[in-house]
């Protein structure tokens, strides 16, 4: 006999900790439903974030090289799916809702405009005086409004618990603004966890592809970075002298598997000392309870820099995206004056959002592919490299 939805959620109440959110306490979904047979709540949820179509288009999206640029090279998709793996890891570690904390991950990113970070400026800068954009908000925008897969709603009806961690989703590069219904001090511990691991997954793998594409070397990062020093050293001394690719794959999961350690143990003694009994005391504390240690935030501030100044505003890097935020400034100027042009569903919305909003939604939605292929439709110039 298959578990039922009661059954999963008596085996969360046997196992997990007492301030995990548990999938049975969920305070629901906007539209009611009836409940999944044999999934839990949060199960549903990442479901139906795996099977929308923004999440299909993160393949097509920049994380930090311009998006294909390199076959190995992460993508927006492949970013969100790492976020996922050491989400489940750290909940799990923990004794937290690994379901919880994956669908927050799985979820995070979906409101990414094309051409990474940069993107999301242009956005920001050409909506303002018309409600902004910051894509936290808008990946909020897709799941409760956007996605159109179900006959008696909009958007996906994912549980609040979810959409919560969407709202209050931060990192060094993310800084949402507030939500009305969001208003507690902090999040669930399975949000925050989504949070850090957001931030430990791009350190290692913008430093992975860095070093794929030649623009950053071992020899440097290991007389300027602590982090990458330590760990080849630990390397070195473990398995001795390896092939250049199996060495830097195993000195970054060992950066990732220190970063890990870091945040368990912090993140237990900082729960432990904070006497939470249930999520919601975990949400009226005042500050978050998953963090790095001091020292580690001193190590990453420091990682980080590097990154910012020897990859992220690398011509190699920096040029392309340049020109490719140009392009996005263009075509929303285009269909501005041509509202006729943009897909059909954020044509349908202009009555409802403005012009300026759905010309927005529009863009946004688009892969780093799509813009392009519209801006060669559009002013009939092929694009041959950015």
């Amino acid at each position: 006999m298959p578990r039922t939805l009661e059954e999963l959620e008596k085996i969360e109440r046997q196992t997990l900790a007492p301030y995990a959110q548990f999938s049975g306490d969920t305070r629901g979904r906007e539209h009611k439903e009836a409940p999944p047979e044999w999934r839990t709540h949060y199960q549903r949820d990442r479901d139906r974030v795996i099977h929308s179509r923004a999440f299909r288009r993160l393949e097509y999206k920049t994380q930090v090289f311009l998006n294909g640029s390199g076959d190995h090279l992460r993508t927006r998709l492949t970013h969100t799916m790492e976020v996922a793996a050491i989400s489940r890891n750290i909940a799990s570690a923990l004794k937290l809702n690994t379901d919880l904390a994956e669908t927050i991950a799985l979820a995070h990113d979906l409101g990414h405009s094309p051409f990474g970070h940069k993107g999301e400026t242009v956005l920001a800068r050409l909506m303002k005086g018309h409600g902004g954009f910051e894509h936290n908000q808008h990946s909020l925008r897709i799941v409760e409004e956007l996605e159109q897969k179900y006959p008696n709603f909009s958007g996906l009806n994912l549980s609040w618990e979810v959409r919560e961690g969407l709202a209050k989703h931060h990192t060094a590069y993310d800084h949402p603004s507030k939500r009305k219904g969001f208003d507690a001090k902090n999040s669930s511990l399975e949000a925050q966890i989504a949070n850090l691991a957001d931030e430990i997954t791009y350190y290692s793998h913008d430093l992975d592809d860095g070093l794929d594409s030649g623009l950053l070397s071992e020899k440097e990062l290991t007389k300027n970075v602590r982090v990458w020093a330590h760990a080849a050293k630990l390397v070195q001394k473990q398995y001795g002298k390896l092939e250049d690719e199996t060495r830097r794959y195993v000195i970054i999961r060992t950066i990732i598997d220190m970063q890990l350690r870091d945040v368990i143990e912090t993140s237990e003694r900082l729960i432990l000392k904070a006497g939470v009994k249930s999520a919601d005391e975990v949400r009226l504390h005042a500050k978050p309870l998953v963090q790095h240690s001091p020292e580690r935030n001193r190590l990453n501030l420091e990682l980080r820099h590097y990154l910012y100044k020897n990859l992220y505003y690398n011509p190699v890097v920096h040029q392309p995206n340049l020109r490719a935020v140009k392009l996005l400034g263009q075509l929303f100027k285009y269909f501005l004056a041509h509202p006729k042009e943009i897909g059909e569903r954020s044509r349908q919305r202009i009555k409802e959002t403005g012009l300026h909003r759905a010309v927005c939604d529009y863009l946004a939605g688009m892969t780093d592919r799509f813009a392009m292929q519209e801006f060669e439709r559009i002013l009939g110039k092929k694009i041959t490299a950015l």
